[in-house]
């Protein structure tokens, strides 16, 4: 990837949240389910960490690198921007702990 390459990309990350609560919905009313509370925890967590890894990467090039994503600002894009990638980590950090709690559903 060439430096300044990574932009705000505001729909994957609502593509990424709606994935996640979508998931997290169906596997708490037990509508979808694999069979296998261990199998359903490994996708959780995957899915919840791939969720998390958008806002995160861009944070990182922020913070560290300061290339791609601009410094934010009180500018309210900015702080709409900063929300949305909260909103992505605490959605994909639900869905995270969603799926490691299927791994001890079947111990209980």
């Amino acid at each position: 990837m060439r430096q300044g390459e990574r932009r705000r990309k505001s729909k994957t990350l609502w593509v990424l949240i709606l994935l996640a609560l979508v998931y997290s919905v169906l596997l708490g009313c037990q509508c979808v389910s694999t069979g296998t509370a261990t199998l359903d925890g490994a996708i959780g967590v995957m899915l919840g960490l791939y969720v998390c890894s958008h806002p995160a990467a861009n944070a990182v090039d922020s913070l560290l690198f300061g290339r791609g994503v601009p410094q934010v600002s009180s500018k309210p894009l900015d702080v709409l921007w900063l929300v949305l990638s909260l909103l992505a980590l605490l959605t994909g950090w639900l869905v995270i702990f969603i799926g490691a709690m299927r791994f001890t559903a079947n111990t209980a």
